[in-house]
């Protein structure tokens, strides 16, 4: 029994939703969707209905791109979207960030496993740069996230705002699971929970949208042994404090096509082993670089 984990699997593409649908059954496994399943709430059930019956148990957290409002004038927005999804999950069986925290059973010995929605607050930038300035820093380089026509955080003010009440539900959530259980945690989440993980070689500045410097130390406080996260397309092993990060991203059609040229990966190897934690790591392609600021 063995705990898998994968991001970004963008079932909108119809490379990526034949590949999922081709992936054989593990009916003794569990799986992790840590985020951007899908832009739509139909694109989400399919790849449910797919995944499901392969695993004995689904955990899911949201990712930007669920939280799209699509289309943008006639769609779910904010947290009306989110609760629309949650909803979703728990028709097919699917554990969220709104239930109670299940103890993984299986190999590796038990684990709580703490999903959670966590979402991003512009505060990934270097220090000279004024939150209020950031993405008009990420701008001067051409980059700019499509959430900022797409994703709106009603009924907050702003997605920072949205992120704040996040973190608070989060952060309690947490310390109360801890009080209870005498087991490290693998802490899920869609977004990087450190700002040196942000890391983009192409579009550095794209870490803007990335997450939130509230949650850079939740690894040591919530005594995590694994984190676990997406949204990068750079599926990677990290340490940090001696805690093990994974990011976990299929990514588009020709990130993961080009990632079986390089690396010699197929698609099973980017269902990664979380638990019990493999002898061999995903490695850092990025280790020893550098980046332009």
């Amino acid at each position: 029994m063995r705990l898998y984990a994968i991001s970004d699997i963008h079932v909108g593409f119809r490379q990526n939703l034949i590949a999922i649908s081709e992936l054989p059954a593990q009916p003794e496994d569990w799986l992790i969707l840590c985020g951007d399943v899908g832009d739509s709430l139909d694109q989400v059930e399919l790849a449910l209905r797919l995944l499901v019956p392969k695993f004995a148990q689904l955990i899911w957290v949201p990712g930007n791109h669920e939280l799209w409002t699509v289309p943008r004038k006639t769609g779910l927005s904010g947290v009306a979207r989110y609760d629309a999804l949650v909803a979703l999950c728990r028709r097919h069986g699917v554990l969220t960030p709104e239930d109670p925290f299940p103890v993984w059973p299986g190999q590796g010995g038990p684990h709580l496993l703490a999903p959670l929605f966590v979402l991003y607050d512009y505060s990934f930038r270097p220090d000279d740069i004024p939150i209020k300035n950031s993405v008009a820093w990420a701008r001067e380089s051409d980059v700019l996230c499509t959430d900022e026509a797409l994703l709106h955080p009603v009924p907050y003010q702003s997605v920072g705002d949205w992120c704040a009440a996040r973190v608070q539900v989060s952060e309690k959530r947490l310390t109360e699971a801890l009080l209870e259980s005498p087991h490290p945690t693998v802490l899920i989440a869609h977004f990087p929970l450190r700002q040196e993980h942000a890391v983009l070689p192409r579009i550095p500045r794209f870490m803007v949208w990335c997450g939130t410097r509230r949650t850079e130390r939740w690894h040591t406080r919530f005594r995590a042994r694994i984190v676990v996260s997406g949204h990068l397309h750079i599926p990677c092993t990290r340490y940090a404090d001696g805690v093990r990060f994974e990011e976990v991203s299929l990514g588009y059609p020709d990130q993961w096509r080009r990632r079986m040229e390089q690396r010699g990966w197929g698609l099973v190897d980017h269902f990664r082993q979380i638990l019990p934690i493999p002898e061999d790591d995903a490695g850092d392609p990025l280790r020893g670089m550098s980046f332009p600021p």
